[in-house]
């Protein structure tokens, strides 16, 4: 490899920290949209947004009780949650310094200015009036970025490396989200497939920006196994599984073309590419949803320590809180385990 390891795991790195600040508005934006579906006083939704995003253990140590203010709070702005959109956003700015030299100077202003937008927006709490324009406000900048990274870097090793994080991260995320709804949150039996049912499913669409396009290819026939497929399978979705796979897997093929060590990276991703690509969403439903995203999520992050292994992504210079977001898939699926035998 002509980059070297730590340019290549700060390019990985910034553009997983850049989508992780999205689609941690997207999470909050998906239990806020669920939570109004709840007429009881429990607070499973947040509950499960925790599990999901893998940070709940962090949040019982510090605050105990779930409570919907300090959950919100906690996924925004506590920086003693590695995961929150201020503690992503200061990360990927941090990366970003790092390989400073490796972006166009529209790609780093983009992510700078950002940085100093979203910090200056969260200096204080979030309250449920301004929770909508900060969530809105995080992603148009990371659309912003997104937007300037595709229309001004050279497409070479750097452009593979920043899109291998973006899309891992990317896939992740969509997994979690549709582990909240349908495994966390799954209603009771007489409810599946009921109009609450289908808002809730709608509520899933809109917070990945995903109800009309879906509304195109489904014809608006809003119903569970449908959503599943297009935010699972559906190549043309850039949101779904399917299609985060597909972008890695050209990345990785641009990366590996002139290289004649075998590349175990290649290999692992076009196996869930190909899994993907060949399932049907009857199979994963008849075989248990939860279990196909448990198992996927797990795999999405054995892939991310592949390509850390394999292009000598050093760990002693990671930041500190990428390290820790390493070894937390494993707790998110400890958790999910034990919300699975608490709700059932």
């Amino acid at each position: 490899m002509a980059l070297l390891g730590r340019t290549a795991n700060g390019l990985f790195w910034m553009f997983r920290y850049i989508e992780r600040a999205e689609n941690m508005a997207r999470l909050v934006d998906a239990g806020t949209r669920i939570s109004m579906t709840n007429l009881a006083a429990e607070t499973d939704e947040w509950e499960s947004i925790l599990v999901a995003s893998g940070v709940a253990d962090i949040y019982r140590e510090k605050y105990g009780e779930i409570d919907e203010a300090k959950v919100i709070d906690f996924m925004i702005r506590d920086q003693d949650n590695p995961s929150s959109i201020r503690s992503s956003i200061d990360t990927a700015r941090m990366n970003g310094r790092m390989v400073r030299t490796a972006l166009t100077r529209e790609v780093w202003e983009a992510v700078n200015d950002s940085y100093m937008t979203i910090k200056a927006a969260l200096v204080s709490p979030v309250t449920s009036r301004s929770l909508p324009r900060i969530l809105d406000l995080v992603k148009t900048r990371c659309a912003y970025i997104r937007g300037t990274f595709f229309g001004t870097m050279l497409r070479n090793e750097i452009f593979d490396f920043c899109r291998l994080g973006a899309y891992l991260e990317r896939a992740d995320n969509t997994a979690r989200i549709l582990d909240v709804k349908y495994w966390l949150l799954l209603p009771e039996h007489s409810s599946v497939g009921s109009a609450l049912d289908n808002f809730q499913w709608v509520s899933i669409l809109r917070s990945v920006s995903a109800h009309r396009s879906y509304a195109w290819e489904y014809d608006a026939n809003y119903n569970g196994p449908d959503i599943i497929d297009f935010l699972m399978l559906n190549k043309r979705m850039p949101r779904s599984l399917g299609h985060c796979y597909n972008m890695m897997r050209e990345a990785m093929s641009y990366l590996d073309q002139d290289v004649e060590t075998r590349n175990p990276c290649v290999q692992r991703i076009t196996q869930i590419h190909d899994r993907l690509s060949n399932v049907t969403v009857r199979q994963v439903l008849d075989n248990g949803l939860h279990e196909f995203l448990e198992s996927f999520i797990i795999e999405n992050n054995n892939v991310a320590g592949e390509i850390a292994k394999h292009y000598r992504f050093y760990p002693d210079l990671l930041p500190a809180n990428q390290s820790e977001t390493q070894s937390q898939t494993q707790q998110q699926t400890t958790d999910a385990g034990s919300m699975q035998t608490q709700s059932g």
